[in-house]
């Protein structure tokens, strides 16, 4: 059956049931969302209508509201008696997915296959995930991509029953959310004059100017879609470094406000970071009632990391605001804005999430860590009694190379094979209970200064991906078994014309 994750547990009979344009379907109330995921992924390619049916029967799939269950958990029946699906809000979409799969791969082609009659194996699957934070990141700061295809990246997410699609939305080389107040952000800060070209020690560029935004109402339709695959959206507006291009729109956020600076071009860390003036903060708590208004999620993501306090340290304002604020030192004054940004987000029901160095000023009550410079930081946070995402550069930054360098694509470096990503486990070894109960998930990293293309993020992402999808559902057992699956699977990412990388043989072993 080839299904990817694995199911936490699994128990086949002899015997088949069938899909035909005759299958109705029972949902109870509360299951409409559900319903409509059915319709439009198995459904309308099966050429089924599903329509609606009074009772349950040997022709029917019924979609049961089952509240006793955990969050995301799921039971999936298929019988001579028929189709039954057990699940709430959250655990319905995912055994939709698991449906999906036990289908014949040709399912996911894009037309209609020549079909009458869809065999599906009878089945007992219960099953929940082990971790609450599934996700991917996709950097569209540094390369913009086509909304559609941020569509397409929720849908092959959910297929694995992964939960967030983390988005970079603003960095030094591009500023890609419209925010309404501030229309230079788009208008300027969208827009670079070139992107390099080759690894960053050869300095060449294009010459081709890159940019482009998405508007609210298209990222608005694309937290709708998302949501009813059972897949959060979690922003990202990084701050109060890699801001380079909101300071070439408003010159005044910047600790030299007389200087104009164009977006950056080059990649890496930029030394321009915030002014951390009260006019300062009230630009960063503007723009994020904007994304608050676009992104109904728990967690707004706040970046964070690599924050460079040279300038502030050159600064004779700086030096003293820090004063004023009773600080030690400039080294201070990152925890304490943070601290400033975390409550002004609790005060609207949401929650900061922000890269590990946000540790370094002190974290703010509620705050979640991103751990990934190494596991330390999420062992850190958890044992201080908070939240932790684990995403350690290694083995889940996938701007990594996958195989030998001189027969892949150009990447940014370092080397992440599918199974060293099979082989992770998110709970590092000596965490007691307690602790370990506070590591949400996982994730993989999708940085994008070598990924210029949706085909090229696609090639990145997979199969690796299908790989972290299975360790963040936490039924990875043995890597032959899985690869074994892996080679079933890749019909489904045939007929769904995914560009994922091809010798999936060799990573198993053949």
């Amino acid at each position: 059956m080839h299904l990817i994750p694995r199911p936490a547990r699994l128990t086949t009979t002899p015997g088949v049931w069938r899909l035909t344009q005759a299958t109705g379907l029972v949902a109870d109330a509360g299951a409409g969302e559900a319903a409509e995921l059915l319709r439009e992924l198995i459904g309308g390619p099966a050429g089924s209508k599903l329509l609606p049916a009074t009772e349950p029967g040997p022709d029917t799939i019924r979609l049961r509201v089952g509240p006793q269950l955990a969050d995301e958990a799921y039971r999936l029946s298929v019988s001579a008696a028929g189709v039954v699906l057990t699940g709430g809000r959250r655990g319905l979409p995912l055994a939709v997915q698991t449906l999906r799969q036990l289908l014949p791969p040709d399912i996911f082609a894009g037309g209609r296959p020549a079909r009458a009659e869809w065999p599906v194996p009878h089945v007992e699957i219960e099953d929940a995930p082990r971790f609450g934070w599934r996700g991917v990141l996709l950097d569209v700061a540094r390369h913009w991509y086509p909304v559609e295809f941020l569509h397409r990246l929720v849908d092959l997410a959910a297929l694995h029953k992964l939960n967030r699609l983390h988005l970079h939305l603003t960095d030094d080389q591009g500023w890609r959310m419209e925010i309404e107040r501030y229309p230079r952000l788009t208008e300027v800060g969208a827009w670079r004059a070139e992107t390099m070209l080759g690894h960053y020690t050869e300095g060449r560029y294009d010459g081709v100017p890159h940019g482009g935004h998405y508007t609210k109402r298209e990222l608005r339709d694309l937290v709708a879609h998302a949501r009813a695959r059972g897949v959060t959206i979690v922003p990202e507006i990084d701050m109060p470094g890699h801001m380079r291009a909101a300071i070439a729109a408003y010159p005044e956020l910047g600790d030299d406000p007389d200087r104009a600076l164009p977006v950056a071009t080059a990649w890496g860390v930029h030394e321009q970071v915030l002014r951390l003036s009260e006019e300062t903060l009230e630009f960063c708590r503007n723009v994020l009632e904007e994304v608050l208004e676009v992104f109904p999620g728990e967690w707004i993501h706040l970046g964070g990391d690599e924050c460079p306090t040279k300038e502030w340290e050159q600064s004779p304002w700086t030096r003293a605001r820090v004063r004023e604020l009773g600080l030690p030192g400039v080294d201070a004054l990152q925890g304490w804005f943070t601290a400033r940004m975390a409550a002004f987000l609790a005060g609207h029901g949401r929650r900061l999430i922000g890269w590990d160095e946000i540790i370094q000023g002190g974290l703010p009550p509620g705050a979640i860590v991103m751990s990934w410079q190494s596991e330390q930081g999420g062992v850190d946070a958890a044992r201080a009694g908070h939240e932790a995402v684990m995403c350690p550069h290694t083995p889940t930054y996938f701007d990594h190379y996958q195989a030998d360098p001189a027969r892949e694509p150009l990447a940014i470096g370092g080397l992440t094979t599918l199974e060293d990503v099979y082989a992770y486990r998110p709970v590092p070894a000596g965490l007691d209970d307690d602790d370990a109960e506070r590591i949400l998930g996982t994730q993989a990293q999708l940085w994008s200064e070598y990924l210029p293309t949706a085909a090229h993020v696609e090639y990145m992402a997979f199969p690796r991906l299908c790989a972290l999808a299975e360790v963040a559902w936490g039924t990875a057992g043995e890597y032959p078994e899985f690869a074994a699956r892996l080679l079933g699977h890749r019909e489904r990412l045939d007929h769904l014309g995914v560009a994922y990388r091809r010798p999936v043989e060799a990573e198993a072993g053949r």
